[in-house]
């Protein structure tokens, strides 16, 4: 799993991130081609507290919105599905990335403390 917009930040620099209100959030989008319908989702994005989602989230919707609904059957359906994902500030896997990090932390606190 990639995040984006983290732009080097460390994992302890991560954990301060979400303390102090950010979240991890990865949004939806939908194409149809007339029989054909294909659902996929971003990569993880950090919001940092304060910032908005719109900047992150409008490829995403924007695809959806133009190219989700030719489908049939189900491009309406996925459409509906991506556009509110999107236009509720994506998906939050805050506890699910945080998770990850405090495994790595710990994995790395333990290998520093056998000396390796």
């Amino acid at each position: 799993m990639k995040i984006k917009n983290i732009d080097g930040l460390s994992a302890t620099d991560l954990q301060q991130q979400v303390k102090e209100g950010g979240r991890f959030v990865y949004f939806a989008y939908t194409l149809s081609l007339i029989v054909v319908t294909f659902r996929d989702v971003s990569g993880v994005y950090l919001i940092r507290s304060g910032e908005s989602t719109i900047k992150k989230s409008f490829l995403f919707t924007a695809v959806s919105f133009f190219f989700g609904w030719w489908g049939i059957p189900r491009g309406p359906k996925y459409t509906l599905r991506s556009l509110r994902t999107n236009l509720k500030g994506g998906n939050d896997v805050t506890h699910e990335v945080m998770d990850v990090i405090d495994g790595y932390l710990l994995f790395k606190e333990a290998n520093s403390a056998k000396g390796l």
